[in-house]
């Protein structure tokens, strides 16, 4: 019997090419099956997925303890016809607790009435868990629906065995298989039946056309929606457990410090304090950086002795990082090309001496925090040498593995359940707070439960990183952008490229453009810097649509005519590589875009739209943004029009939310939301001077999706990258004033 192996794909990314990277890793580590328990495999070649291991009732081959009928790893069917499916990957607002399930549901025919989705436990039987990239459906698209199918014929043919005639004589619908004379039995009357089923053969299970669905592509309710309303305890800062204490870490205020002494006597007699001890910590601040734990009966009391605590810190290999100082060192170091030479193609000197007209920009843009609505929180529990632990984490895989290098202990001594996520956009794919609350456990008789404050969680996050373009762009006599050259001034940090920091050489718009030349210079830095949503994409998408529009002014040309000319014919860059920009779909989403929003309408005074386009995990995304600015700068986004391609869509509700989610993310950081560092301290610390922008403010969305017939991907981050060019070359329609800073309100904009 032979088992599937999971396959690492590059997606030309390596934030997330090394969280595949440690899933693999996890996976591989964790594949060892007990052949008592292991019951079915329906193995999809390539897909990096084994599709059907069932670690459940193992026993109803032999008749023991027969409970309730399992399929295969994501699907089980109980007599009295409920359909429970897993939902394998994190849920951090995506969706994809409810779309993940619809897509097995989908292929089994099964009545979402009749669904009941729970949260999977993690296992290598559901290849990799973890959310991040946009890559929960496009990873899964293809083992949930053979899941679904194996699910389905195992099925009909145990009603092909009752009826005795031919199982391709037999259909299915609604969680009941017909009998061509119009007799139906339930899922729920078969489930006993099909389980003994022998697994049918990959090759064998017919897919659904699109044409055939019911169920995707339909506005389908959150599943926990009413939980969330009603308050029910879903997140990982709603974990209880019995005889539990709580716990507050605090850290040097500059990144690198480490703690030396503390008033530990004086803090262990505060009111509520059980404990307080200093972690030596292992140098990675991804895992676990020096600090001081409390430990008290209560977070009230924590939180007060924390208050209290007074740490001599050692702070000579801390951060010393200054934003005033790299403001200034980047304006210098802007007047020249970088130091490495990314890419040079073509004959970029040649485009300016012989352009028509050339144009010079520096544009800058923040730091920015992920700032989720939950703070960072974990429960652990060491007992009799096994961990267990209650994360809200993007990638619960990887988060054993860092917590066996923390503890020392081997994966299999721990066990990690997967809770609901307040709000991730990228920092939850680090588990320094899992690794915090595992080390703290094991000094502790009883099950733990670590809270950060939002003061803690925005003054050690990982941030989005700042950056620099010095930007030259040549128009030739017809009008035609004919030479790019860019300098990107980015940061290091112990002497590797920053997350979402490095632009490929790639980028749009690189592969569209002859001539076209990339540098960059890599200033050291001590913040620490990590995905955040769209990563990358989120800024450089500003830069390249705002410099775009720019170019369009000064050859004095409509921006969709000159966008569009951009993009050229209609092509893959790399045939067949989902992660590749195919200029067809581009130019779609771009008329339909403008179309939609009335691209060329007259508008009064003081209005004005705003188009952009960006490629972003593998998502095709255009945006119309109408704005209007009064004489006092205030800006006022009246709409913003989305047309996307991302494929199929799964969940409508879903793919709409992500959309309006991901806009007004994008205004709010590009409004007036910053993160500045003096003295290697970052200088914000909550809600106050980190102002997120409140519903007032909330544009009408409009989102419009070109379901096309390649392969889905997610959306929980292709529509952030449009939003801030959008807004901008708004602006500039309705002012005449180009911004080349964010956030605006750097320039004087309010809202």
């Amino acid at each position: 019997m032979s088992q599937t192996v999971a396959k690492t794909v590059s997606y030309s990314d390596p934030i997330i090419d090394q969280i595949l990277q440690q899933a693999d890793a996890q996976w591989a580590a964790s594949m060892k099956v007990n052949r008592r328990s292991f019951l079915k495999l329906a193995g999809i070649a390539g897909s990096g997925l084994t599709l059907a291991f069932s670690f459940g009732p193992a026993a109803f081959a032999d008749g023991e303890d027969a409970q309730m009928p399992q399929f295969n790893a994501y699907v089980r069917v109980s007599p009295e016809g409920k359909i429970y499916i897993y939902a394998t990957n994190p849920e951090i607002g995506q969706g994809v607790k409810t779309s993940m399930p619809m897509i097995v549901a989908e292929e089994l025919d099964a009545a979402w009435e009749d669904v009941v989705v729970e949260q999977s436990p993690i296992g290598s039987q559901y290849g990799r868990q973890f959310a991040g990239g946009s890559l929960s459906i496009p990873m899964n698209w293809d083992a949930l629906r053979h899941a679904g199918a194996a699910a389905r014929a195992m099925l009909v043919a145990a009603a092909a065995k009752q009826w005795n005639v031919p199982a391709d004589s037999l259909r299915t619908e609604n969680s009941k298989v017909f009998n061509q004379l119009g007799d139906s039995l339930s899922y729920g009357d078969l489930a006993e039946v099909a389980a003994r089923q022998p697994a049918p053969a990959a090759d064998s299970l017919r897919l659904k056309d699109r044409s055939e669905y019911r169920l995707l592509g339909k506005r389908i309710t959150g599943v926990d929606n009413e939980e969330i309303v009603t308050g029910q305890p879903l997140f990982g800062i709603d974990t209880r457990l019995p005889g539990m204490v709580y716990a507050t870490y605090t850290k040097c205020p500059a990144f690198g410090g480490k703690a030396v002494s503390a008033n530990l006597d004086e803090v262990k007699r505060l009111p509520g304090v059980k404990d307080a001890f200093i972690l030596e910590g292992n140098g990675n601040l991804t895992e676990l950086a020096s600090g001081v734990a409390i430990i008290a009966n209560s977070t009230w009391a924590a939180f007060q002795a924390q208050k209290k605590l007074k740490v001599e810190w050692d702070k000579s290999e801390a951060s010393t990082d200054s934003w005033t100082e790299i403001v200034k060192t980047a304006a210098e170091l802007a007047k020249k090309d970088g130091d490495e030479v990314v890419e040079n193609k073509g004959d970029v000197d040649g485009a300016f001496q012989n352009a028509a007209k050339t144009v010079e920009s520096y544009y800058s843009y923040q730091f920015a925090s992920h700032a989720p609505l939950e703070p960072q929180n974990c429960t652990a529990h060491y007992k009799n040498g096994m961990l267990e632990v209650w994360a809200p984490s993007q990638t619960p895989q990887g988060a054993i593995g860092s917590v066996a290098k923390v503890t020392g202990l081997s994966a299999d001594k721990i066990k990690l359940n997967q809770t609901r996520i307040g709000g991730g956009f990228g920092r939850r794919l680090l588990n320094d707070y899992v690794c915090e609350v595992a080390a703290i456990a094991q000094k502790v008789d009883a099950p733990v439960k670590l809270q950060w404050t939002r003061e803690m969680d925005m003054q050690h996050d990982f941030y989005r990183p700042a950056g620099f373009h010095s930007l030259k762009g040549a128009v030739d006599q017809s009008g035609k952008l004919s030479g790019w050259q860019n300098h990107l001034i980015t940061f290091t940090n112990n002497g590797r490229p920053v997350s979402g920091g490095s632009l490929s050489k790639d980028e749009f718009p690189a592969l569209n453009l002859e001539n076209y030349k990339l540098t960059q210079t890599n200033l050291p830095l001590g913040t620490p810097c990590y995905a955040w949503r769209a990563p990358g994409a989120n800024a450089f998408a500003w830069v390249m649509q705002s410099f775009i529009h720019e170019l369009a002014t000064a050859a004095g040309r409509d921006h969709r005519e000159f966008l569009l000319e951009v993009m050229g014919e209609p092509r893959w860059f790399a045939e067949g590589n989902p992660r590749s920009l195919n200029t067809g779909r581009a130019i779609d989403v771009i008329k339909l875009a403008t179309e939609k929003a009335g691209w060329g309408k007259q508008l009064p005074a003081g209005r004005g739209m705003g188009l952009a386009f960006h490629f972003s995990h593998a998502g095709h995304v255009a945006e119309v943004a109408e704005v209007s600015v009064d004489a006092n700068k205030k800006l006022t986004v009246h709409k913003v029009t989305v047309a996307t391609d991302v494929g199929p869509v799964v969940n409508l509700s879903g793919a709409e939310n992500q959309a309006e989610g991901g806009i007004v993310d994008g205004l709010s950081t590009m409004m007036a939301l910053e993160i500045t560092m003096e003295n290697g301290e970052v200088q914000q610390s909550n809600y106050h001077n980190y102002r997120p922008l409140r519903i007032k403010n909330a544009p009408v969305v409009e989102t419009h999706f070109i379901q096309s017939e390649y392969s889905p991907t997610g959306m929980g981050e292709p529509v952030l990258p449009p939003l801030a060019p959008a807004v901008c070359n708004a602006i500039y329609a309705a002012t005449g004033h180009r911004v080349k800073t964010l956030p605006l309100s750097k320039e004087g904009f309010t809202i």
